[in-house]
C-alpha cells in the first residue's frame, strides 16, 4: 500500500497512511463542459482512496469545496424512472411506519428537484427541502416544494429548530458521502430531530462497492464511503442510535439506516443491525487485507475494458455510450477513454445535452441520436439502472445492436 502523512481522518482525526486504490488524476466528475471550454486546460486532482485504520472510514481528500462543486449541479432526480419508483415506495412505507399526517413535518436534506418530497405533499403532509444547488432548488420551488437553499450542518439546524421546524422524519438520500465535515453534519441532525423523530439515510454500501468492483462510484464529490461498522461509530459518538438497517438494490447496493435519539426508548434495536455488522466483520471490512485485494481486481477490470474498446475499433465496429453520470466519468478517465473511442453518449437530461463529459470530452446528445447512427454496441455508463435503459433502448436489437455493461465485470448482452 502507498503511504502518506499529510491527511487526517475526517471523523476520528487519526493520520491517514494507507492508500488502498489510486485511480490517477481526473477532473471533477460533475464539471460538464460547454464547447468553448474544450480548448481550456481542465483542472484535475489526484483520485487516491485512503483507509483510516482507526475507524475504517474509507475516504478521499477534499480538493474542492462543496460550495464550488454544487453551485451549478447537473443531476436532477426526476429523470430516472427507477429512482422515482424508489422514492414512491419509500414515502408510502414511511407514512405508514411513522403514521405521518397533516400536522407532521418531513425534512429532506439534499432534496434535489423535489422528486421525493412530492410523494408526501400529494398526501397533504408538510415538507421542507434543503438543497444547496440553486439551479436545482429553483426547479423544486417552481414545482411547489418549499426549499431552503443552503448546506446542512449545525448552523442551519439551529436556525430551523429556533423557528420550530423540527421534523418527525428527517431524511437524506445519497448525501452522506458528499459531506466533508461529517461531525458537523451528524451533530446538525441531532439538533434538528424531534425527541421522538426518526432519521433515515441512504448511502452506497462500501461492502458492495468493493465486492462488485464498483470503482467508478469513487469520485471527488464523494468524500467518504461507509460500512455499517463505521457509520455506527459515527452516530454513537453523537449520542444517536441506529435502530434498524435495510440492504437496498439501488445504486448497485445501498444501506438505509434508521436513527433515533439514544434517549428515545420507544423503539428497540432491530436484530438486522447486529446481523449486518457480523456479516461485514466476516467479509473482512475491519481488516486491511480486504481493501488491498480490491486494488488488484480493479486493475484486471480496467484492462478488460481497455481491451474491449481496442478490439472493437480494430474490427471496425461502432460503439457509443448511454448516460452521462458522474460514475461514468470516473470509469472513462481511469481507463483512458475519450471522444476518440466513443463518438458520443446520450442522456435524457436536457441540462446535460449539448455539453461534453469532463476529461474525455465526449459530446452528450439526445437519446434519439442512437436511432440515427445505429451503433453496434451501446456502452451503459449508469449500470445501476441498466434494466430501465435496456427496455428504453430495446430497439437497437432491430439492427443487431448489443448492450455492454462494465460493472461488476465486462458483459455483452
Amino acid at each position: 500500500m502507498g503511504e502518506t502523512t499529510h491527511m487526517i481522518c475526517r471523523f476520528c482525526g487519526k493520520p491517514l497512511e494507507d492508500i488502498i486504490l489510486s485511480l490517477g488524476s481526473a477532473p471533477l466528475s460533475n464539471s460538464y463542459l460547454r464547447e468553448e471550454q474544450l480548448v481550456l486546460n481542465e483542472k484535475t486532482f489526484p483520485l487516491d482512496v485512503f483507509l483510516c485504520t482507526g475507524c475504517f472510514l474509507v475516504q478521499i481528500p477534499e480538493f474542492e469545496s462543496p460550495e464550488n462543486i454544487f453551485k451549478d449541479y447537473a443531476y436532477f432526480s426526476s429523470f430516472s424512472d427507477t429512482w422515482k419508483q424508489h422514492t414512491k415506495i419509500y414515502a408510502d412505507s414511511m407514512v405508514s411506519f411513522l403514521n405521518l399526517k397533516q400536522d407532521s413535518l418531513v425534512i429532506e436534506i439534499a432534496s434535489n428537484d423535489g422528486c421525493l418530497l412530492k410523494n408526501f405533499t400529494v398526501r397533504g403532509i408538510p415538507v421542507l427541502g434543503i438543497e444547496p444547488a440553486c439551479n436545482v432548488a429553483d426547479v423544486a420551488i417552481k414545482n411547489g416544494i418549499p426549499t431552503e437553499k443552503a448546506f446542512f450542518g449545525i448552523s442551519l439546524a439551529k436556525k430551523l429548530a429556533r423557528v420550530g421546524q423540527r421534523p418527525d422524519l428527517l431524511l437524506g438520500n445519497n448525501v452522506l458521502a458528499h459531506v466533508p465535515d461529517i461531525n458537523d453534519f451528524i451533530a446538525g441532525l441531532k439538533i434538528l430531530l424531534k425527541p421522538r423523530g426518526v432519521i433515515t439515510l441512504e448511502f452506497p454500501h462500501l461492502m458492495k462497492l468493493i465486492d462488485e468492483n464498483q470503482f467508478d462510484t469513487i469520485y471527488h464529490e464523494h468524500f467518504s464511503y461507509f460500512s455499517l461498522l463505521t457509520v455506527q461509530k459515527i452516530f454513537d459518538e453523537h449520542n444517536l442510535d441506529i435502530f434498524d438497517v435495510e440492504e437496498l438494490p439501488v445504486h448497485g447496493g445501498s444501506l438505509r439506516i434508521y436513527v433515533k435519539h439514544k434517549k428515545d426508548t420507544t423503539r428497540s434495536i432491530s436484530e438486522r443491525v447486529s446481523v449486518l455488522k457480523r456479516k461485514e466483520l466476516e467479509r473482512g471490512l475491519a481488516d486491511k487485507k480486504y481493501y488491498s485485494k480490491f486494488r488488484k481486481r480493479v486493475a484486471v477490470l480496467k484492462r478488460e475494458i481497455q481491451r474491449f474498446f481496442k478490439e472493437t475499433k480494430a474490427n471496425g465496429r461502432s460503439i457509443v455510450a448511454y448516460g452521462a453520470p458522474a460514475k461514468g466519468n470516473t470509469l472513462l478517465n481511469c481507463c483512458g477513454l475519450s471522444w476518440r473511442d466513443l463518438s458520443y453518449t446520450v442522456d435524457k437530461n436536457p441540462n446535460k445535452q449539448g455539453r461534453f463529459l469532463p476529461g474525455s470530452h465526449i459530446p452528450i446528445k439526445n437519446p434519439e441520436q442512437i436511432k440515427i447512427t445505429k451503433p453496434d454496441f451501446v456502452f451503459i455508463l449508469p449500470w445501476n439502472i441498466k434494466d430501465e435503459i435496456m427496455e428504453q433502448m430495446g430497439f437497437i436489437r432491430e439492427w443487431g445492436g448489443r448492450f455492454v455493461l462494465p460493472i461488476p465485470k465486462l458483459e455483452i448482452i
